[in-house]
């Protein structure tokens, strides 16, 4: 029985599926996205996401860790410097899996895998300054709100004979 088992074997040893993943991995860094069938893509996504990951921290010991899986030096290089950078603020999901036609030839479901950060269809270009805001479970006292509403309902009414005045740099 297969009970716990999530690995998807591929039909292959572990040895060459290991090294079918990690160039399929390097492949996935260096091009941003690649087409391979169904099964592969969502085995290279549970493969190559916690390397990322580990990228967004960038020493030695993560550095040799990335290195052990994908054992090739231009394309860790390229992971720490240009996509760890990128995905600095997102917590996860590095990589969209898009599904395609069938292959003609044996009828395989195909897929579309892409890192998500380097797609600009679909992505629009935010601000990469933005802070993560820390959220609070707790609502707290009932008193902090009052105190703290009373003087932003004072400044719309303060703030209206400026927007009065016309500006410089409306006139030049």
């Amino acid at each position: 029985m297969r009970h716990g088992k999530k690995v998807n074997h591929l039909g292959r040893t572990d040895s060459h599926r290991k090294a079918l993943l990690a160039n399929m991995a390097s492949s996935l860094i260096e091009h941003k996205r690649i087409t391979t069938t169904l099964a592969k893509a969502r085995a290279l996504r549970t493969y190559v996401e916690p390397l990322i990951t580990k990228a967004k921290n960038d020493t030695t010991h993560s550095r040799r860790t990335v290195f052990s899986y994908l054992q090739n030096k231009e394309v860790v290089a390229e992971l720490f410097r240009d996509i760890a950078e990128k995905v600095a603020n997102r917590p996860g999901g590095y990589t969209r899996i898009i599904k395609l036609p069938n292959r003609p030839g044996d009828n395989a479901e195909m897929a579309l895998i892409e890192l998500v950060d380097y797609n600009t269809v679909y992505t629009k270009e935010a601000p990469a300054a933005t802070e993560k805001k820390s959220t609070r479970r707790r609502g707290g006292s009932g008193k902090a709100k009052k105190v703290s509403a009373a003087p932003a309902a004072e400044t719309p009414a303060n703030d209206a004979p400026a927007a009065d005045a016309p500006s410089t740099e409306e006139t030049a």
